[in-house]
């Protein structure tokens, strides 16, 4: 498991793939986008005037490459490229609607590429063209590299620390290793690495918006894309026009309440996978809920002590196995996944926790990388989380993360200190966001969703000025297109006719 990832915010574009299909269906053929041709400060005028040039790109798909200042604060410095992908609508479209799937460091082009069913209902395919879009630092945008050799990725992230968890000798060689990884990064990344803060990102949106030709932004962001879409709208307000924040992050939480909360999420996952799984005959636990979480806590105890070797060398120690797990519990349609890897493990195999893992941190069976989500996860998270954390209070904090989840917080304790040897310090202040003066924007959260629990985002709509909560009572990292048609009704409604819920319509 990545060592950022033991305290931050672990949130990935990966249950998509193991669970959709698409299909296309021909849209109207469109090579250029128009600017909307609005005024702004001279310096940025130049970029807001791109023409963006679409070609076919397989499929029913196009592509393009837009241009962004690598610096927003001075934009006559260098630029960046971000990359867009677009199906375009069978119908009239109503505009462009932009897609982020999450993060940080998920692609919004593979996403509309791979998944745009998953993404969004028909019903809202037939009214707007879809965009997905890399942020910057991810993907076929200007991104952020920190290896030359796969082999070397994989050993930061597979590697087992020495010493026991929390020691003196452990937190060492766990500073260590950020600062050597860190130093990759910006050996391989260059000046980008200091301007992948979600800011500089929301200022990107703006930019797409206007160069796509839209007066507002309509937006679908799920998990880190609603801390994106909150961000933008408290930036740009008046720009704001149909957005939904679905699984949403509280953008006043400090780094400590994020692990807190999702340790939590995730224990509660757990207990509801278990619930489920007791009941069939194929069950690697057995007896109550609660045995089966003093016995998942008694295998990531084991794997700690000793690891299991598997036949590619490499050693499973708790942590890649947490990786493992938590993987299958952002959705009850994968539980199956976890049932597998339980029986694996029980009987002395590293081979489908390696698998999940993988599949998590984007590593193929030959050793290379899909992509560079990873990468760029931890990059971003280390400029958007300022830390609360010291040497000093990370026993205390372990001790409360255990309290409050013994399976899983002792898993995620230890990394609050993490970015502290980062080549760039976080730029952003953690606080509410009320974008106040916005349109109307709906937050979708899920009552037992793991990842980004459903608390964020009752905290968020109470945050924003025009917030209103939509919630799907259920289980899962996310909602919309994927739980019940009380969501995706109330979704679709919002986008195509702006209709706004009075109440919340508690699905």
């Amino acid at each position: 498991m990545s060592r950022l990832r033991r305290s931050a915010v672990a949130l990935v574009a990966i249950i998509p793939l193991l669970l959709s299909g698409c299909f296309l269906m021909g849209g109207e053929s469109r090579t250029t986008s128009t600017p909307t041709g609005e005024k702004v400060d001279a310096d940025l005028q130049p970029f807001y005037d791109q023409v963006v040039e679409w070609e076919s790109c397989g499929d029913d798909f196009q592509c393009a490459t837009a241009t962004a200042p690598l610096d927003w604060d001075d934009p006559e410095r260098e630029s960046i490229e971000l990359a867009l992908i677009r199906l375009t609508t069978r119908g009239t479209p109503m505009g462009s609607l932009l897609v982020n799937p999450g993060g940080p460091g998920g692609s919004g082009v593979d996403f509309v590429r791979e998944s745009w069913d998953y993404a969004t209902t028909a019903q809202l395919r037939d009214n707007y063209d879809l965009v997905g879009f890399d942020p910057r630092g991810v993907g076929a945008s200007s991104a952020v590299s920190c290896y030359d050799d796969p082999d070397t990725y994989t050993d930061y992230l597979y590697d087992i620390t020495p010493g026991t968890p929390g020691s003196a000798e452990w937190l060492d060689a766990m500073d260590a290793t950020m600062a050597e990884f860190g130093a990759d990064c910006f050996e391989f990344t260059g000046e980008l690495l200091g301007f992948v803060d979600t800011v500089s990102a929301a200022r990107d949106l703006d930019l797409l918006r206007a160069i796509l030709g839209d007066d507002k932004l309509n937006y679908l962001g799920s998990s880190y894309g609603t801390f994106l879409g909150a961000t933008y709208a408290d930036l740009y307000p008046q720009n704001t026009g149909r957005l939904v924040l679905d699984g949403a992050i509280d953008p006043a939480s400090t780094d400590f309440e994020v692990t807190a909360m999702q340790a939590q999420g995730f224990e509660s996952a757990m207990r509801a996978y278990l619930a489920d799984c007791l009941t069939g005959a194929d069950c690697p636990f057995t007896g109550t809920v609660e045995s089966g979480m003093k016995e998942m806590g008694a295998i990531f105890a084991r794997l700690e002590a000793s690891p299991l070797r598997a036949e590619d060398g490499r050693l499973l120690g708790s942590q890649t196995m947490f990786t493992a797990v938590i993987l299958p519990l952002y959705s009850a349609d994968t539980w199956q996944y976890l049932t597998s890897l339980i029986t694996d493990v029980k009987r002395g195999s590293a081979e489908i926790a390696f698998s999940l893992a993988d599949l998590y941190n984007g590593r193929e069976p030959d050793g290379t990388f899909a992509d560079n989500s990873s990468e760029a996860f931890t990059a971003i998270n280390c400029l958007d989380y300022p830390s609360t954390s010291t040497r000093e209070t990370l026993p205390a904090e372990a001790a409360e993360l255990a309290a409050l989840a013994p399976v899983f917080g002792p898993q995620m304790s230890w990394g609050g200190t993490s970015c502290d040897a980062w080549p760039f310090e976080a730029t952003r202040v953690r606080g509410p966001i009320a974008a106040d003066g916005s349109a109307p924007i709906l937050v979708v959260g899920t009552t037992n969703d793991p990842a980004t629990p459903y608390a964020w985002s009752v905290a968020l709509a109470d945050q924003l000025q025009n917030g209103h909560l939509v919630s799907y009572d259920g289980e899962g990292h996310t909602a919309y297109n994927k739980s019940n048609q009380c969501i995706d009704d109330t979704v679709d409604a919002f986008f195509i006719d702006g209709t706004v819920p009075a109440t919340d319509p508690l699905c």
